[in-house]
């Protein structure tokens, strides 16, 4: 978090600095898309076998992936009103369990399908460069593929660690940017935004149920027009 408290301390800095004139705002609709990665923070996943009333605790590292999206929002000048649509999916990279043994050549994934709905506040100046502060909230389809690991204790065997399914949960977002303004009347978007989820359940009514929040830390770099 050290990371998003220094970058928002930024874009407040040099909004401060570069706010002595106001530049002519406007109003009206506006659209655009986006493309940047998403490097999601660690899961503590918790599995229930149902079948003989085990408790498995792990921790899953996620590789850095793709973070693509799109939006449509109204602008009122100084605040935007958005609702936006993403997508994010990240591979496992390590997989460790309680006792601190870390299964390898891990297989697996995730996918986070999301609809979230966004206000920005604008801090408009006499430059082409626009900072802006906002978030939302929405909720998220996340879906958990069948996930592998080679486990080493005793005899070496290929595990099924978690079983493949999806659950759509409550979903949040904070962020921060900067809009440079380009031709009339488009813009381009270089922004940064905190995402997360409640905890989503998979295999729910199986044997085997597994548990994880999402959270992600995703950079873009988008492309918007005005209407």
């Amino acid at each position: 978090m050290k990371n998003v408290a220094s970058f928002l301390a930024l874009v407040m800095l040099l909004s401060v600095a570069s706010s002595g004139i106001a530049s002519p705002l406007r109003s009206g609709f506006y659209a655009g898309g986006f493309l940047g990665a998403s490097v999601p923070e660690k899961s503590e996943v918790t599995t229930i076998d149902f079948s003989d009333d085990r408790i498995f605790e792990d921790r899953v590292r996620w590789d850095p992936g793709m973070y693509i999206g799109g939006m449509a929002g109204y602008d009122f000048g100084y605040l935007r009103l958005d609702g936006e649509l993403s997508y994010r999916h990240s591979e496992i990279g390590a997989v460790t369990d309680a006792e601190g043994f870390r299964f390898r050549n891990p297989d697996g994934d995730i996918g986070a399908l999301s609809m979230m709905f966004s206000g920005f506040l604008d801090i408009h100046n006499a430059t082409a460069v626009t900072p802006y502060l906002g978030g939302g909230i929405g909720f998220s389809a996340l879906r958990l593929s069948d996930t592998f690991g080679v486990d080493t204790r005793g005899s070496v065997q290929r595990v099924l660690l978690y079983e493949e399914d999806d659950d759509t949960v409550f979903a949040y977002q904070a962020g921060a940017g900067f809009q440079i303004a380009l031709n009339e009347p488009y813009s381009l978007d270089i922004g940064y935004r905190y995402f997360g989820t409640d905890t989503a359940r998979f295999g729910r009514g199986t044997t085997s149920e597994t548990s994880l929040r999402y959270r992600s830390h995703n950079g873009l770099i988008g492309f918007r027009v005005d209407f």
